[in-house]
């Protein structure tokens, strides 16, 4: 006989995803507004600024869910994955997002790789519960 770890119930990755979900959200707002309102404060900036926090929100909220699904089994490999398509994400973003959006470079870059650190900072707490 062996023992299994019996998988998370459904409901419970629900609610972590919609717990993380609000708690990215409110972190990346925040930032957004400090960073539009006391670094760059032109309107180009602004609009840079504001679609990375939108990418980096459904990004984040792709990397939790799968992050969330594989460490019940690999906690690394779920990590490592998570890593690599934040990477894979923000050179899509330098090479093809920015450019084809006519938005500002160094804000645009910038902002997404700070909201993928704050959101990447609280996503332990959730991964757990």
């Amino acid at each position: 006989m062996t023992l299994q770890m019996s998988p998370k119930k459904p409901r419970s990755i629900m609610r972590s995803l919609l717990l993380f979900a609000g708690a990215q959200s409110v972190l990346v707002i925040i930032v957004a507004l400090i960073l539009s309102q006391f670094i760059w404060t032109d309107a180009e900036s602004a609009r840079a600024i504001h679609a990375s926090a939108w990418l980096a929100v459904g990004v984040q909220l792709l990397t939790f869910a799968v992050a969330r699904l594989v460490a019940q089994q690999q906690v690394m490999a779920g990590w490592g994955l998570g890593v690599l398509l934040r990477f894979v994400v923000v050179m899509a973003w330098a090479f093809l997002g920015i450019k084809a959006l006519g938005l500002a470079l160094v804000p645009a870059l910038l902002s997404l790789v700070m909201f993928f650190f704050v959101s990447t900072l609280v996503e332990p707490v959730f991964l757990n519960s």
